[in-house]
């Protein structure tokens, strides 16, 4: 013990820089088993939409969504999901693929999905950037 203070003492910066890590380690995954949705990248959602008839949701704007999206996926912007309507509570009764530009937008739509009802829902890894760039097809409204 006396040894592992006299090391801390002589390495103030590395063992601060260990603290921090470590620290911020636990945080993540802290932050991430707080998480109730699974995330998944492209290839393991066409898994889980196959395998669970999973419906698509897709949170991106109108003009995002025109410009390209996943074959049979819904358009409903994240504002909507505040108030869901029945189409909206339709939905979270089953498996749910929740899909955004970019990846930023899905973890809260999933979040509020959660919060209305819905027990099986998984957020696409990277959105439909991800989606396009592994060359996924992509439909076009």
């Amino acid at each position: 013990m006396q040894q592992l203070m006299e090391f801390i003492g002589n390495h103030i910066l590395l063992s601060g820089g260990f603290l921090a890590v470590l620290v911020l380690l636990v945080a993540t995954e802290v932050m991430r088993r707080g998480q109730r949705f699974r995330t998944l990248g492209p290839a393991e959602a066409v898994a889980f939409m196959n395998r669970n008839n999973a419906a698509v949701l897709d949170v991106s704007s109108a003009a995002d969504f025109n410009r390209g999206h996943i074959l049979g996926a819904r358009n409903v912007p994240v504002s909507a999901l505040d108030n869901p309507d029945k189409q909206v509570a339709k939905l979270v009764s089953g498996p749910l693929l929740v899909v955004c530009k970019n990846g930023q937008a899905a973890p809260q739509a999933a979040q509020k999905l959660i919060k209305a009802g819905a027990e099986d829902v998984v957020v696409l890894r990277g959105g439909m950037a991800q989606w396009a760039s592994d060359q996924f097809p992509v439909t076009r409204a």
